[in-house]
Formats: structure tokens, sequence, C-alpha cells
């Protein structure tokens, strides 16, 4: 598949798709949690609190993995493989852009000084189960 089409591709599962798994590293180990994600092209947002594991691993090591899509009958199904860096953002737009009622459970309000929001940039995504051998996406 040419590139226009593999970024295409990806693009659908970005969009079809908002829960996945977001794993940091510690201590040279993986430590893997579901988030909630959103983009922006590629470049993928999942927001959080500054007082979690992740935001604190993140500051030590930005190196993520991220599975995303894998939804309906689970064999065959396209999903993605993303290894990026991540950082940490504290802009209000950004918080204001991605702030949803279902947060409250964990975070006040858009401008609860502890809500953050990580910014993910791929290095990798790979395209799988996509009617055929893994497609890999270099940025």
């Amino acid at each position: 598949m040419d590139k226009h089409g593999l970024t295409k591709k990806i693009t659908q599962v970005l969009s079809e798709s908002k829960v996945g798994t977001l794993a940091t590293v510690v201590d040279n180990k993986p430590h893997t949690r579901y988030m909630t994600f959103f983009h922006e092209d590629l470049t993928m947002y999942t927001p959080t609190s500054k007082e979690t594991y992740k935001a604190e691993e993140i500051e030590k090591n930005p190196n993520v993995h991220i599975l995303l899509g894998y939804e309906g009958d689970g064999f065959g199904d396209a999903y993605i493989e993303v290894q990026g860096k991540a950082s940490i953002h504290e802009e209000q737009s950004l918080k204001d852009k991605f702030w949803n009622e279902r947060m409250k459970k964990w975070i006040d309000s858009p401008s609860d000084p502890d809500f953050i929001i990580l910014e993910i940039k791929p290095d990798t995504i790979r395209l799988m189960n996509d009617n055929g051998e893994p497609e890999i996406l270099n940025l």
C-alpha cells in the first residue's frame, strides 16, 4: 500500500477507536493501562492527571507504545501499534479542547491544576490485521 493509502487507513482506525492501551517504561519494564485517545492527523492526545504514575514515568522516559483498534469481531479487525514519544502539556486551550463531563470522576474541571494532556508524536505506526502483512508507516 502506498504512504497515502496507509495514512488514510491508520487515520480511520484512530477515528473509529477511542480506547486503547498506553505503555510506559518503568525500570526497563513495560507498564500498561487503558486510556481514551483523541487525535489530530497522526498526533495522539490523552487527558489525565499530573498526580498519576504515568505522568511521572513519562517525565523520566518519554518512550511509549499504544495499541488502538481491534474492535468488532476480533479476528481480522484492523488495529494499530504506535511507538512514539509522549510529552506533558498544561495549556488551557488543549485542556478545553479535550475536556468532557465524563472526566469529572477523576478531574474536577478543565481548569483543575492537576489536569494535563499527554501528546504522543509517533515515530512508527504499524497497521495490523488489514488483509495481509503488517504495514509500517515511519514518521
